[in-house]
C-alpha cells in the first residue's frame, strides 16, 4: 500500500527506518572505524577539487609554522586552526556545489545562491586566516 499523496499531489517516501542506512545499526567501535573511512573517502574526494589540494598543499607548511611563530600554545593553535578551518569551509563548499550539481545542470537561482553563499564562506574563512596569520607575522617581526 502506498502513501497517500501530498498537497502537491506526489506520493510522499516512507519514513526511513535504520535498515536503509546499515551506518546506522553500528555501534562503538565498528561505527567509528566504517565513519572514519567515510571521511577519508571525504578527504579523497576533496584532494580531487583545486582549491582544495592547493589549500591543503599550503596548510602542509603553514600549520608546522604556526607551532614555531606562535609565542604560545593558544597562538600556535589560533594560527593552526585558522589554517584548518579554511579545509573545513572549502570541503564543505565543495559538498554544497556536488550537492547542487546531483539536483541538476539547468541553472536555477537557488542552486546559484547556495553555490554562492558557499564561496562566500571560502572567501570569509580565507581573509580570517590572512588576518590572523599577518597580525601575528607584524607581531613577530616588527622592531
Amino acid at each position: 500500500m502506498s502513501s497517500p499523496p501530498s498537497s502537491s499531489g506526489h506520493s510522499q517516501p516512507p519514513p526511513s527506518d535504520d535498515s536503509s542506512n546499515p551506518q546506522k545499526a553500528r555501534r562503538g567501535l565498528n561505527r567509528i572505524w566504517h565513519a572514519t573511512g567515510y571521511s577519508l573517502e571525504g578527504l579523497r574526494a576533496g584532494w580531487a577539487e583545486t582549491a582544495f589540494r592547493q589549500e591543503a598543499i599550503v596548510a602542509t607548511g603553514l600549520v608546522p609554522m604556526a607551532c614555531w611563530l606562535g609565542e604560545n600554545w593558544v597562538e600556535s593553535a589560533l594560527l593552526a586552526g585558522s589554517v584548518i578551518a579554511v579545509l573545513v569551509v572549502e570541503l564543505l563548499n565543495t559538498g554544497i556545489e556536488t550537492a547542487m550539481d546531483r539536483i541538476g545542470p539547468e541553472w536555477n537561482h537557488l542552486s546559484k545562491r547556495a553555490k554562492d553563499m558557499g564561496s562566500a564562506a571560502v572567501l570569509l574563512s580565507l581573509l580570517t586566516c590572512i588576518t590572523i596569520w599577518g597580525a601575528a607575522l607584524w607581531k613577530h617581526f616588527s622592531p
